[in-house]
């Protein structure tokens, strides 16, 4: 069970603005979206953790055809405040545009890719399967 073990480290900075840490000693800096704040808000960062979940497991999946010359995803979605005035992201998209060289490679590699894509959607790609079925979140107050 250890190795299925995640966990990140998030500490306040100033008013609005977070550190997290994971435990490979990576950082990162968020923050509310103030104006003229450009660090990435926690909405941008669950989008950011959809797209590049997908992505990553479509591009292991194709690279061993091709390299793709072009991988990028938009990954979009609605914030909006449900009749219950509880807030959640409705309408979530992730648009690949992906470009494979000319030849055999490139060829197999985009044969493979609406495959990939469902692969990745239906079993693959950790963040969507989670945020798909619905996982309860919980809290807890550290003693």
């Amino acid at each position: 069970m250890a190795d299925t073990f995640r966990s990140v480290d998030i500490e306040r900075t100033s008013l609005g603005r977070y550190t997290a840490r994971n435990v490979r000693g990576g950082t990162l800096d968020f923050g509310t979206g103030d104006p003229g704040d450009p660090d990435f808000t926690p909405v941008e960062l669950l989008l950011t953790a959809l797209g590049g979940c997908m992505a990553a497991d479509v591009d292991f999946i194709v690279s061993k055809r091709a390299d793709p010359a072009t991988l990028a995803v938009r990954a979009s979605g609605h914030k909006i405040r449900d009749d219950s005035g509880s807030n959640r992201m409705v309408n979530l998209v992730l648009e690949f545009t992906v470009a494979f060289p000319e030849g055999d490679g490139g060829d197999a590699a985009r044969e493979m890719l609406p495959r990939s894509l469902k692969m990745a959607h239906d079993r693959l790609c950790t963040v969507s399967r989670t945020v798909e079925s619905g996982t309860l979140v919980t809290t807890e107050i550290a003693e």
